[in-house]
C-alpha cells in the first residue's frame, strides 16, 4: 500500500484493531510486523530519527485524550512544519474544519474554557473533533487519522469529510476509516483484505468489489 505525496489516501480495513495498529505503525508508534516495511520518501522510518518521525508524521487515533488546560491549548498545538515557508491554518480555520465551532460557543469561556483531565468534559464526538483541529493546526508532512468520525453524527461527518480535504489540500494525509461519507471525498482509497490491496476510488471499488462492498456498508451502519 502508498499513500501518495499531496493526496488524501482513505485505508479501509475491516478489523478496527488491525486499522488502529496498521495507523500506529505508519507514525512508528508500533514496529513492523514480520516482513513489513515503513517508508517515508523511499526511506525506511527505522532508518530516520525518531524526532524526525515525529515531526513529520502525525498520527491522531479514534479515542484521543486531551491534556487539562483551555481549549485554545488543546488546539492551537506547536507546528509540526517549524520550516514551511507557507502559514498554517489558523486555530479558528483548523476548529471550523473540524465542525467544532458549535463546541466552541457552547462552552462558558469560549476557547479559554476549561478542558478537564483527559477531556472528560467532553463528549467523545467532541474530543475527536478537538483533536483534528489540533492535528489540523500543527500540520504536518503527514496526517494519519484512525477513524476521527466514528463518534460524530452523520451530518458532522459529512462537513468534515468535505472541508478537510480543502484544508488539506497539497497535503499528505491517510484516514483509515470506513465511513462512505469520507471515503466519497478521498482521492484514492486501498482496501486491505487478508493480505490482499485493491485499489481505487470509492466509487470504483464500490463497483468493482463485492468484499468492499460489505465492509463499508456495515461500517457505515
Amino acid at each position: 500500500m502508498s499513500a501518495p505525496r499531496g493526496l488524501l489516501t482513505a485505508v479501509v480495513i475491516a478489523d478496527p484493531d488491525v486499522a488502529s495498529a496498521t495507523a500506529a505503525r505508519l507514525g512508528r508508534l508500533m514496529d513492523p510486523s514480520g516482513n513489513a516495511r515503513v517508508t517515508l520518501g523511499g526511506v525506511a522510518l527505522d532508518r530516520l530519527m525518531v524526532d524526525e518521525v515525529r515531526r513529520r508524521i502525525l498520527v491522531v487515533d479514534r479515542d484521543p485524550q486531551l491534556l487539562v488546560g483551555s481549549l485554545r491549548d488543546a488546539v492551537d498545538t506547536p507546528s509540526a512544519r517549524p520550516d514551511a515557508a507557507d502559514p498554517r491554518p489558523s486555530v479558528d480555520e483548523a476548529i471550523a474544519a473540524a465542525s467544532g465551532a458549535d463546541i466552541v460557543a457552547g462552552l462558558g469561556h469560549g476557547l479559554d474554557s476549561q478542558v478537564s483531565e483527559r477531556g472528560r468534559s467532553l463528549s467523545g464526538g467532541q474530543r475527536q473533533r478537538i483533536a483534528l483541529a489540533a492535528a489540523l493546526r500543527a500540520d504536518p508532512d503527514v496526517l494519519v487519522l484512525d477513524e476521527p468520525t466514528s463518534a460524530v453524527d452523520a451530518h458532522t461527518e459529512a462537513i468534515i469529510g468535505e472541508r478537510l480535504g480543502a484544508l488539506r489540500s497539497g497535503r499528505t494525509t491517510v484516514i483509515f476509516t470506513t465511513s462512505p461519507l469520507l471515503l466519497a471525498r478521498a482521492d484514492r482509497v486501498a482496501f486491505l483484505d487478508n493480505g490482499t490491496v485493491a485499489t481505487g476510488t470509492h466509487t470504483q471499488l464500490m463497483a468493482t468489489n463485492a468484499r468492499y462492498r460489505l465492509v463499508v456498508t456495515r461500517g457505515g451502519e
